[in-house]
């Protein structure tokens, strides 16, 4: 479009010129693929509440105080299981005298604190003890009124511990016998045990006498040998089974001993494999078999 030829006048005119716009397909919109959310304010004011403080200091300190509390229990755990697993030998003479001294009294209390009874009864006294301690500094501290006169004074009565004590005294008793009873069959059991494993072995030493079988002979031997180990080291816990048979057996069958489930019968399909390589007699090996073997199979499983 021309301008004006005066220039005082304003036209009012526009030189914009109109585009046409795109054709749209009929299923087509206008609106964006992706919208942007809106951008979020955040108020802040000075009475808006503080943010909650992190819990994990109060998580500390009672991880703090369970390990305080645990001292004196774990103590006393390790110390008893570090007994259970010392060797002890069997009582001679000598032994029998020194413990039936004269002295054996004060022997025995320097050595309380290695008592098992004692050491299991550590954690529940000193806790009752703690309770007791408690409670008596409260009601002294109310006789006292150094607390507010609503706090009452804390009693109970002695008729439920008056009616328990005969049925507790009874307790002991049983679990006393039930306990040497126990003690009793288990050293019986394993002397049977070991008088078996002699009178196998003797059985094996005389029974077999051709020199081709001497080193299934040996095998033999040791397998018999290896027996009450491995069921000392499977009955007892923590015992170390590797370190107690490796002069006994050699380093293939240590580590199918090793990997089974049940040493002591791993053991004895040993000892039942071997007794079938031997060149026997069918009575001999029948002799060997039936008494012994079952005997160490199924009489102590």
């Amino acid at each position: 479009m021309a301008q004006s030829s005066n220039p005082s006048k304003l036209s009012l005119s526009s030189n914009f010129t109109r585009k046409p716009l795109p054709m749209l397909h009929p299923n087509s919109t206008l609106l964006p693929t992706k919208l942007k959310p809106p951008p979020s304010f955040k108020i802040l004011s000075s009475l808006s509440p503080p943010p909650p403080p992190s819990s994990k200091p109060t998580t500390t300190n009672t991880l703090n105080l369970i390990s305080l509390l645990r001292a004196i229990p774990d103590w006393a755990d390790r110390v008893q299981e570090r007994g259970m697993r010392k060797n002890r030998a069997l009582y001679n003479h000598e032994n029998w005298v020194h413990h039936r001294s004269s002295l054996r009294h004060i022997r025995h209390l320097l050595s309380s604190l290695q008592s098992h009874v004692i050491l299991s009864l550590v954690p529940p006294v000193l806790a009752f003890t703690s309770v007791a301690v408690i409670i008596a500094s409260y009601n002294t501290a109310v006789d006292l009124h150094w607390l507010p006169g609503f706090f009452p004074v804390l009693r109970s009565s002695s008729l439920p511990y008056q009616l328990t004590a005969p049925a507790l005294a009874l307790l002991l008793v049983f679990r006393t016998e039930a306990s040497y009873s126990r003690f009793e069959e288990g050293r019986k059991a394993w002397k049977n045990i070991i008088a078996g494993t002699d009178d196998f072995a003797r059985q094996v030493i005389s029974g077999v006498e051709n020199s081709s079988d001497e080193s299934i002979k040996s095998a033999l031997l040791n397998y018999i040998m290896a027996f009450p180990v491995a069921l000392k080291c499977h009955v007892m816990y923590g015992s170390d089974i590797g370190r107690d048979l490796k002069n006994l057996l050699e380093v293939d069958d240590l580590a199918v001993v090793l990997n089974s489930k049940h040493g002591p019968r791993c053991i004895v399909g040993f000892i039942s494999q071997t007794l079938k390589a031997l060149q026997l007699e069918e009575s001999q090996r029948t002799m060997l078999v039936s008494p012994c073997l079952n005997y160490l199979n199924f009489r102590f499983y």
